[in-house]
């Protein structure tokens, strides 16, 4: 291999003073070459390439900061929504309970106050036929009383005569004397 300053020459000899000539021999001058660029890459960019990937770095650790605040939030959140699930399914199976029982109790409520007005029609209808048997007894009593009496005068005027009737009418007469 040659020498590292050949490599910057024209093939063995020293070029004349204020002549510059190209090395078209690529395999040597390519590493040189690259190695150069990348010293000055590295030597001016890794302040640039170290504030870029700190920015980035920060960035990321921002990100993820917040993006456990936002998964501890959407878990705090989470738990209060259970929470209050599990208050709203106890309410609802409370009043679920409440209202079976509201309904037996409605229920026998209902029960008892038809069996109550049940009893009381069955009363007024006892009643109504108490009354109408009264009523149909006092007829037969007036109609029997009726026809006693008409059988009663009938005997009467057949049996009374004259002295019969005054002596009668004086002992009515004499009754109502003693009232007054």
């Amino acid at each position: 291999m040659k020498n590292i300053t050949d490599s910057f020459l024209c093939l063995g000899s020293w070029p004349s003073a204020g002549s510059f000539v190209f090395n078209t021999d690529i395999l040597a001058t390519n590493p040189i070459n690259l190695s150069v660029v990348l010293g000055l890459l590295v030597f001016f960019g890794k302040g640039v390439l170290r504030d870029l990937l700190d920015n980035r770095k920060q960035k990321i650790w921002k990100t993820i900061r917040n993006s456990e605040e936002l998964q501890e939030n959407a878990i705090e959140q989470l738990e209060k929504a259970q929470a209050r699930l599990r208050k709203v399914e106890t309410e609802a199976d409370l009043f679920r309970v409440n209202g079976y029982s509201e309904i037996k109790r409605e229920k026998l409520n209902l029960i008892n106050s038809i069996y109550t007005t049940l009893e009381q029609l069955e009363n007024y209808k006892n009643e109504a036929i108490d009354f109408e048997q009264q009523r149909v007894i006092n007829q037969v009593r007036q109609r029997v009383l009726q026809q006693a009496l008409q059988g009663a005068l009938g005997t009467l005027n057949s049996c009374l005569n004259n002295e019969l009737h005054l002596r009668t009418v004086s002992a009515n007469i004499g009754m109502f004397g003693m009232m007054k």
